[in-house]
C-alpha cells in the first residue's frame, strides 16, 4: 500500500518559462546574461578582494561597500545560473522546494541591498556633514551592528512571505511566467486564496521602500545643503563625486523595485515585469561594481596594480 503522506515538495515541479516568447533569442540572450553574469562576478569578488587586501580602503564607506558587493554576487548567483540553463534546455523545470528556496535566497539579497544603500547613505552624511566626528560615531561596533540588522531584516520579511506561501496549495506541473521564482509569479499559479499574501507583499515592499527612501532622501538633503554652503570649488566637486556612485546606484536600484512592486494592482504585463526584473537581477549587479569603481580613482589603482601583479608574477 502506497504511503499517501509523502512530502507534496517530492512530487510538484513548476516550469519558468523565462524568454520561451522568442525562441530565435535564446542563443544570443545566453551570450548576452552569460557576460553580464562574468562581469558581475569578477567585478563584485574583485571589489571585495581589493577592499580586503588594501589597508587603504578600510574605512566605513568601503566596508559597506565589500557588503554590497557580496550581496550582489549572491543575488546574481541565485538568479543567473538557472536562467542561462533554461536558455538552452529544453527541460525548464525547477522543483517545489528549490523554488522556494530560490525566492527566499533572492527575496532576502534584494531588501538586505535596500537597506545597504540606505545605510551607506548615512554613512556619505557624516562623512560630508560631520566630518570632524565621522571616526566616533562611524564606529566599528556601529558599522557591524548596521550590516548585521541589514541582514536580519532582510531575512525576516522574505521568511514571514516564505511561511505564507508554503501554506498555499499547489498541485502537479504548474508554469510560472518569470525567469525565476519571483514571488508575485510564484503564488499566482497557486490553487489557494493569494490575497492575504499579496497584500503582506505590498505593505511589506512599501515599508520597505518608505523607510530606506525616508533615510537616503534625509540623508541627501542636509549632504547637499552641506556642499551648498562650502567655499571650496574643489571641495563641492569632490563631495559631489563621491555621492554620485551612490545616487546613480540608488536610482537604478529603487526605480525598477517602486515600479514593480509598491503600485498596488498593478497593470504592468507579465513582459515588462520580467524586462524590468532583469534590470534588478541582473543588471544592477553587474553595474555596481562599475558604478563604483570607474568613478574612483583609488580603485581603479588598485584594480590595475592587482592584475598587473598577478599577470607578472606567473
Amino acid at each position: 500500500m502506497l504511503n499517501t503522506d509523502y512530502n507534496k515538495s517530492s512530487v510538484i515541479t513548476f516550469m519558468l518559462l523565462g524568454f520561451t516568447d522568442y525562441p530565435e533569442l535564446q542563443v544570443p540572450l545566453f551570450l548576452v546574461f552569460l557576460a553580464m553574469y562574468v562581469i558581475t562576478t569578477v567585478g563584485n569578488l574583485g571589489m571585495i578582494l581589493i577592499i580586503r587586501i588594501n589597508p587603504k580602503f578600510h574605512t566605513p564607506m568601503y566596508y559597506f561597500l565589500s557588503h554590497l558587493s557580496f550581496v550582489d554576487f549572491c543575488y546574481s548567483s541565485i538568479v543567473t545560473p538557472k536562467l542561462l540553463e533554461n536558455l538552452v534546455m529544453d527541460d525548464k523545470r525547477i522543483f517545489y522546494s528549490s523554488c522556494m528556496l530560490q525566492y527566499f535566497l533572492s527575496c532576502t539579497a534584494v531588501v538586505t541591498e535596500s537597506f545597504l544603500l540606505a545605510v551607506m547613505a548615512y554613512d556619505r552624511f557624516v562623512a560630508i556633514c560631520n566630518p570632524l566626528l565621522y571616526t566616533v560615531i562611524m564606529s566599528q561596533k556601529l558599522c557591524g551592528f548596521l550590516v548585521a540588522a541589514s541582514y536580519l531584516w532582510g531575512m525576516f520579511g522574505p521568511f514571514v512571505l516564505l511561511c505564507f506561501a508554503l501554506q498555499l496549495t499547489f498541485t502537479g506541473y504548474r508554469i510560472i511566467n518569470h525567469f525565476f521564482c519571483e514571488y508575485t509569479a510564484l503564488i499566482s499559479v497557486s490553487s489557494s486564496d493569494i490575497h492575504i499574501p499579496h497584500l503582506l507583499l505590498f505593505g511589506f515592499a512599501t515599508f520597505n521602500e518608505v523607510s530606506t527612501l525616508i533615510i537616503i532622501l534625509a540623508s541627501y538633503a542636509f549632504i547637499f545643503v552641506t556642499i551648498l554652503k562650502m567655499n571650496s570649488t574643489s571641495g563641492r566637486r569632490k563631495a559631489f563625486s563621491t555621492c554620485a556612485s551612490h545616487l546613480t546606484a540608488i536610482t537604478i536600484f529603487h526605480g525598477t523595485i517602486l515600479s514593480l512592486y509598491c503600485v498596488p494592482n498593478s497593470k504592468n504585463s507579465r513582459h515588462t515585469v520580467k524586462v524590468a526584473s532583469v534590470f534588478y537581477t541582473v543588471v544592477n549587479p553587474m553595474l555596481n561594481p562599475l558604478i563604483y569603481s570607474l568613478r574612483n580613482k583609488d580603485v581603479k589603482e588598485a584594480f590595475r596594480k592587482l592584475i598587473f601583479r598577478n599577470t607578472f608574477s606567473q
